[in-house]
C-alpha cells in the first residue's frame, strides 16, 4: 500500500515566489501562522483595552493609580504592621499583604509538619495509627474547605467562652470568643545585639553544615552538624543575652473590665483559618510524603538494617533524602494552592488582601481595575517567588549522570 509522501523543497534549489509554492513550503506555512496568530493576539488586547477605556471614560471612571494616595477612611480590625483610619489606600493595600502572608506561612509551617506526621502514620504497622490516620485524610481532604473553615469559625472558636472565663493556659496564653492572647516582647536598649549574636550564629551553623558535608565526601567520616549547630543557635544569643542583663521586657495581658488589655491578641478568625487551612492542606502533604518515601526501594530499608542502622536514622538519612525528589514538585503546588485559598478568609470576616482590598477598597473607591491588577499582580509574584525557590533546591537535589 504507498504512502502519500508530502513535497520538501530542495535546498540547492531557488525558492520559487509564487503563492503557491510558498503555501507549500513548510518553514514559509510555519512563520506565517505564527505570525497570524501573533497578530489576532495583539488585536484581542488592543480590542479590549480600548474598549474598557472608552467604556470607562464614558461613566466618568479611571484607571489611574492616584487614588492609592487618598485616605481610604476605615478602621482595619487586625493589622500585622501599624495602621491608622485615617492612612492612604496604598497602606490598606500593604496590611492586605502582611496579612495574607502571615497566614500563608504559619499555614505551610503547620501544614508540613501535620502532612509528615500523617504521611508517616499512613505507614505504620500499627493498624490503629494506619486506619485512623487514613480515615483523617480521606474525610477531610474530601470535604470542602469554605465549609471547614465557616465550621471552625462558628462551631469551636466563637462557642469559646467570655473573656471572664477564658481558658487560662499557665497565665501565658488566654483563650475565649475574642480571640488568642499572648505575651507581646518589648525590645529594650542593647537588644539589638542578641540579634545580630543571633544572625551570627545561623551563618555559623549554615557553615558548619557545608563543612561537615565536605568532610564526608573526603574522608568518609561523620560529623554532627545538626546538633553543634543548633547548640551555636541556642547558646551565643543565650550568652549575649545574659551578659547584657536580660534587654527584654514582656507586656503581659491582663484582663481589665469585660475583655484583654496589653500583649498581642489574635481574632478567631485567623485562629479558625490558620487551623481550617493547615489541616486541610496537611491532607494532601500527607499523601505526597506517602508517595515519596513508597517511591524508595524497600532494598534500601533492609540494607539499613541489615547493616545495624537504626530505624529512625535510615528514614532521616536513607530515606527521605531520596523521597525528596519525589516530594518537592508536587509540594510546590500544595503551597500554592495553601496561598490562594487563604482569600476565603473573606467567608468570616479576617482582614486578608481580599477582603480589605478586593472587597472594602473596591467598593469605596471604584477603582476595580487598578485594584483588581494589583491583587493578581500580587498573587502572581507570590507564586513565582515560591516557585523559584523551591525549584531551586529541587533542581540541587535531583540525581545526576556522572
Amino acid at each position: 500500500m504507498s504512502q502519500t509522501t508530502l513535497p520538501r523543497r530542495n535546498p540547492t534549489r531557488p525558492l520559487s515566489l509564487s503563492p503557491g509554492a510558498l503555501l507549500n513550503d513548510a518553514t514559509v506555512r510555519a512563520v506565517l501562522y505564527q505570525a497570524i496568530t501573533f497578530i489576532c493576539v495583539v488585536g484581542l488586547i488592543w480590542y479590549l483595552v480600548s474598549n474598557t477605556i472608552e467604556n470607562m471614560a464614558t461613566r466618568g471612571m479611571s484607571a489611574g493609580f492616584d487614588f492609592l494616595d487618598v485616605s481610604a477612611g476605615f478602621n482595619i480590625a487586625f493589622t500585622l504592621i501599624p495602621y491608622r483610619e485615617g492612612d492612604s489606600y496604598f497602606r490598606v493595600f500593604q496590611v492586605g499583604i502582611a496579612n495574607t502572608l502571615l497566614v500563608a506561612i504559619i499555614g505551610a509551617v503547620f501544614a508540613s509538619v501535620l502532612g509528615l506526621v500523617m504521611g508517616l502514620a499512613r505507614l505504620s504497622t500499627n493498624w490503629l495509627i494506619r486506619t485512623l490516620a487514613r480515615w483523617y485524610i480521606e474525610i477531610l481532604r474530601n470535604t470542602p474547605l469554605l465549609l471547614q473553615i465557616i465550621a471552625w469559625y462558628f462551631g469551636v472558636f466563637n462557642l469559646l467562652p467570655l473573656p471572664r472565663a477564658s481558658i487560662d493556659w499557665g497565665g501565658v496564653m488566654y483563650l475565649n470568643n475574642r480571640g488568642a492572647y499572648f505575651p507581646a516582647p518589648v525590645a529594650q536598649e542593647g537588644f539589638g545585639l542578641v540579634l545580630l549574636a543571633l544572625a551570627a550564629a545561623v551563618v555559623g551553623a549554615v557553615a558548619l553544615r557545608f563543612w561537615a558535608r565536605k568532610r564526608l565526601r573526603e574522608t568518609g567520616r561523620p560529623f554532627p552538624a545538626g546538633l553543634v549547630g543548633l547548640a551555636l543557635v541556642l547558646l551565643l544569643p543565650t550568652l549575649v543575652f545574659l551578659a547584657l542583663g536580660s534587654p527584654l521586657g514582656w507586656n503581659w495581658p491582663a484582663l481589665r473590665g469585660f475583655n484583654f488589655v496589653g500583649g498581642f491578641s489574635v481574632p478567631p478568625a485567623f485562629c479558625a483559618l490558620i487551623v481550617a487551612l493547615s489541616i486541610y492542606t496537611s491532607c494532601f502533604i500527607a499523601e505526597i510524603v506517602r508517595a515519596g518515601i513508597q517511591s524508595v526501594g524497600h532494598g534500601q530499608t533492609e540494607a539499613a538494617r541489615a547493616l545495624g542502622v537504626k530505624p529512625s536514622r535510615t528514614m532521616r538519612f536513607i530515606i527521605l533524602p531520596q523521597a525528596m525528589r519525589v516530594i518537592i514538585p508536587p509540594l510546590i503546588s500544595q503551597y500554592l494552592n495553601l496561598t490562594k485559598n487563604s482569600s476565603l478568609a473573606i467567608a468570616i470576616g479576617f482582614p486578608d488582601l481580599v477582603s480589605v482590598w478586593m472587597n472594602t477598597s473596591l467598593n469605596q473607591s471604584g477603582r476595580a481595575i487598578p485594584i483588581v491588577a494589583m491583587t493578581m499582580g500580587f498573587y502572581c509574584a507570590v507564586s513565582l517567588a515560591v516557585s523559584f525557590v523551591l525549584n531551586l533546591y529541587n533542581r540541587r537535589i535531583l540525581l545526576r549522570e556522572r
